[in-house]
């Protein structure tokens, strides 16, 4: 079973026990968590979309921790003229651990495709006359002039 969730602004995809690193929360550390704009479920194969969110579906998480990212560094140089700035910045995160997916509600399903055949119905097969190729127009040749 999984889930697409908005956190934080950004979308995930997450299944029970996973670890994940999001923009900075407000939580505590230790503290559990839910996030209701669950986007789409899927529980083995049977899959219920959100318009936008499910209803009643939820996300329970625990924060582990706060950290702060790799450093990125941003770096502005323009030819010829000797500018160069060097600049960058660590972003601040927040490691979660999902410890459960609720599909409480979510009536609305994907539909399936599947080709639907009607047997029952006459066959009324009419064929359409192919259509006439249009000859293409000969191109001009430039004739070469020697003065």
């Amino acid at each position: 079973m999984y889930a697409i969730v908005e956190i934080a602004g950004q979308q995930f995809k997450v299944s029970k026990d996973l670890k994940v690193y999001v923009h900075r929360l407000s939580n505590e550390e230790g503290s559990s968590i839910s996030f209701d704009k669950v986007l789409l479920l899927d529980d083995n194969g049977s899959i219920t979309l959100g318009a936008p969110a499910i209803e009643g579906a939820s996300v329970e998480a625990k924060v582990l921790q706060h950290l702060k990212g790799d450093k990125v560094i941003v770096f502005k140089k323009k030819r010829r003229k000797g500018y160069k700035k060097r600049n960058g910045h660590r972003q601040y995160l927040t490691q979660i651990v999902i410890e459960g997916i609720t599909a409480a509600g979510g009536t609305k399903k994907a539909a399936a495709k599947k080709a639907v055949v009607a047997e029952d119905a006459p066959a009324t097969e009419v064929e359409a006359a192919p259509k006439a190729k249009k000859a293409a127009a000969p191109k001009a040749k430039k004739e070469a002039t020697k003065e």
